[in-house]
């Protein structure tokens, strides 16, 4: 036996609502910037999923940036400050086109590190 649809109804408006305040408490905390709400526009009727999935690509491609940046910081010997720009790049990237401000900015951050050959950084 399901729920009534009326219930269902009001559990999606309380979703809606409980994002509306997640997403400005991001934007508020500088996690997210104005980016993000441009992404948000190009969601329509018929790609009603098109945020989640860019996100969920976003979330997939960075747990590999971020899996490749530490295992060159593991390596003791490590010195192609090259390759960890080339990954900083593109991690800048990614996180700049979903506005995931405050990830681009540790990034920059680490980036400019990298440059100066600065491993402590």
């Amino acid at each position: 036996m399901g729920l009534p649809l009326w219930m269902l109804g009001w559990g999606v408006d309380r979703l809606r609502a409980d994002m509306s305040r997640l997403l400005a408490i991001l934007f508020h905390q500088g996690v997210l910037d104005e980016q993000f709400l441009q992404l948000q526009q190009l969601q329509d009727e018929s790609s009603p999923n098109f945020v989640s999935e860019v996100v969920n690509i976003y979330f997939h491609e960075s747990e590999k940036l971020l899996r490749n940046l530490r295992g060159l910081l593991l390596d003791r010997d490590f010195s192609d400050y090259k390759q960890m720009g080339i990954h900083l790049i593109q991690f800048m990237g990614s996180s700049s086109s979903i506005g995931a401000n405050r990830v681009r900015n540790v990034c920059v951050a680490f980036r400019a590190a990298s440059e100066q050959n600065n491993r402590a950084g």
